[in-house]
């Protein structure tokens, strides 16, 4: 067994999953590195896609059985890493292209930290070289990250695209909500152990994230046949801003009422049924509380 477990979760997207677990086959740490496909019930033909490079121990292939989504995928290849003894987690989504030496910088901050931090993260560039909007980390909860010049800047929140987690930190805080299903289980997670630790964007370790394109979730511009899941994305707000407190509150309900604004002035369509969406997603997040589960 190897020091860092790379764990990509994946649904569907084999071609953009075999052009990652290339770039990861790349790396320059790759002695220190196992991959861990965790695949959420694929039915594009993802297992037998893979099935030479797990014969040939390129890879280890974790079938869930089930679309766990991403919270869930990232839930179930963290508790493998734990239980199985590595020293780091690298987590990343299977679109994500790391550069040939992203994992060695995170591991050379690491030794310059003196394993002394929660999390590290890459700076995230789009396929055209500009800065990955959705992948910016946030320097507080409420404003984002704007230094990608120096070596390393202090974050609280940052997304599962290339983030290195010490197991040690793991088994202290616990696993991803599971229950969280898609949207907010990264931010979550990662202002979780922002609480307890020092965590750092390492501008140095580089990916790319192939996102089809350079933008956030948008409820007023999003399709109506994908409206119905924006409700986790409500729900799960919620949940991480309630945590915060009083400041958490305020900001959450200002933000609501901004995108419904939105809704009502770019939607050309499926108003009511939108702003249903962040009505349904936050008064369900009201309640909902889900149990940490520890390794």
């Amino acid at each position: 067994m190897k020091n860092v477990a790379a764990i990509v979760v994946t649904h569907n997207r084999k071609t953009l999953l075999l052009e990652s677990i290339d770039k990861l086959l790349e790396q320059t740490a790759s002695p220190e590195l196992d991959i861990i496909i965790v695949d959420n019930a694929s039915a594009d033909g993802t297992r037998e896609a893979l099935a030479s490079y797990v014969e040939e121990k390129k890879v280890i292939y974790l079938a869930t059985g089930a679309n766990l989504g991403s919270a869930g995928g990232f839930h179930y290849g963290l508790r493998h890493a734990a239980l199985n003894n590595y020293t780091f987690a690298w987590l990343m989504d299977d679109d994500c292209m790391p550069v040939f030496d992203a994992l060695a910088k995170l591991l050379a901050y690491s030794d310059r930290l003196a394993g002394c931090f929660g999390f590290l993260c890459s700076k995230v560039l789009w396929k055209d070289g500009t800065i990955c909007k959705m992948n910016v980390p946030r320097k507080s909860m409420y404003r984002k990250a704007d230094d990608f010049a120096a070596e390393i800047v202090p974050v609280k929140i940052a997304s599962f695209v290339s983030l290195l987690i010490p197991l040690k930190i793991v088994r202290e805080v616990g696993l991803p909500l599971k229950e969280f299903f898609i949207w907010t289980d990264d931010w979550e997670y990662t202002r979780r152990i922002s609480r307890k630790h020092a965590c750092y964007l390492v501008n140095e370790s580089v990916v790319t994230h192939a996102s089809q394109a350079n933008n956030g979730a948008d409820l007023a511009k999003e399709s109506m046949d994908r409206l119905e899941r924006y409700h986790y994305l409500y729900r799960n707000d919620v949940y991480l801003y309630r945590r915060e407190g009083a400041a958490g509150i305020i900001y959450n309900s200002t933000r609501l009422c901004y995108h419904v604004l939105r809704v009502m002035v770019l939607a050309r369509q499926g108003r009511l049924r939108r702003i249903g969406c962040v009505a349904r997603g936050t008064w369900r997040g009201l309640s909902f509380r889900p149990k940490i589960e520890y390794i």
